[in-house]
């Protein structure tokens, strides 16, 4: 179990990558109101629950993993697709907001354990 330090420690660390985000989209072609508007869309992966726990974690811990979300945006960049790199940068940008408030990867038994604890505790 992660001391309370050490999770203020890891929410302060999410919290820089979120920051990151926000200068990195800057330097992309959109105006600033597109990423406020896109921020939460990566939550629509919650509706896999609706299939079973195991398939609605699966979907939600597609979604929701950065490595995933860094391939996306360096791959935009790379091959010059800004949508591309906008895609992964919203991707990353959610799940490190999410990380600030305590939610994580979502374990395939129970919706509220996560891999930064249980949510609603």
């Amino acid at each position: 179990m992660k001391s309370r330090s050490m999770n203020i420690l890891i929410r302060l660390e999410e919290l820089g990558f979120f920051l990151l985000t926000i200068y990195l989209f800057t330097r992309l072609p959109y105006p600033w109101w597109v990423y406020p508007l896109l921020l939460f869309i990566p939550d629509v992966s919650i509706l896999a629950y609706m299939i079973n726990t195991v398939t609605g974690a699966y979907v939600y811990n597609f979604i929701h993993h950065r490595g995933i979300a860094l391939i996306l945006y360096i791959s935009g960049i790379l091959l010059g697709r800004p949508l591309l790199a906008l895609a992964g940068l919203i991707l990353f940008a959610h799940s490190s907001l999410d990380r600030v408030f305590g939610y994580g990867l979502k374990h395939s038994d129970d919706f509220h354990e996560t891999h930064m604890g249980r949510i609603g505790r």
